[in-house]
């Protein structure tokens, strides 16, 4: 039977052993942290993500949105003052989900954009023997848009919204609805032409007039 101080000093043994090791481990870490440094590696982390052996880390530089003016548009439709909302719908759109700039005065924008609400129609969906009891507020309009400088047109587009609504006996109720509907169809158009209009930003095929004019320049310099 091993005696209590017998003991303690095997305790003490071990642990003196698993410093020892600790420490031959540290000792290997730090030097080998030493060599890497003498051989030029170097570990950091820059912008997106880490870089190794010294290397800066770069990012591709992005030109400035386009700059858009939305004129209002022109109303060719039977439903007064419906030209003002949709103006209005477009401009928001264009501002949120369309990758331009919107400015207000022409002079300012690369481009321009002008267009019409060239119709609304509200055909019935369902209805009784002597009654009209759902509709549907339909609403086209079409959009260009142009250099400023040039006046070159660029992108046309025509667009159609869609809004149901229900018809009650109240007929000034039954106005109320027919607003919304008509609402609702315009800002549909509005999101879908922001859009579209955004894709043709992103695939390259509405670029700005400099832009364009220094690719033009390059492709004519180059034999």
């Amino acid at each position: 039977m091993l005696r209590p101080e017998t003991n303690n000093s095997a305790i003490r043994n071990e642990r003196v052993y698993h410093l020892f090791i600790l420490s031959a481990h540290v000792s290997a870490l730090c030097l080998s942290l030493v060599l890497l440094g003498a051989c030029g590696y170097q570990f950091r982390v820059e912008g997106v993500g880490p870089t190794i052996g010294g290397a800066e880390a770069t990012s591709s530089p992005t030109s400035p949105p386009p700059r858009l003016v939305i004129q209002a548009l022109e109303n060719k439709s039977f439903e007064p003052n419906l030209e003002t909302r949709y103006t209005n719908y477009l401009r928001h759109e264009f501002s949120s989900g369309s990758g331009a700039q919107i400015v207000s005065e022409t002079e300012a924008a690369d481009f321009v954009l002008s267009g019409q609400i060239l119709s609304v129609t509200l055909p019935t969906l369902s209805f009784s023997q002597t009654t009209t009891l759902e509709s549907r507020a339909e609403v086209v309009v079409i959009v260009k848009v142009e250099e400023t400088r040039t006046q070159r047109l660029v992108w046309a587009q025509t667009a159609k919204g869609a809004s149901e609504f229900f018809v009650t006996p109240d007929l000034q109720f039954n106005r109320v609805l027919q607003n919304r509907a008509l609402e609702q169809a315009g800002r549909f158009i509005a999101e879908d032409l922001a859009s579209r209009f955004l894709l043709q930003l992103e695939s390259g095929q509405l670029a700005k007039p400099t832009e364009r004019s220094a690719s033009d320049s390059t492709g004519t310099n180059v034999k």
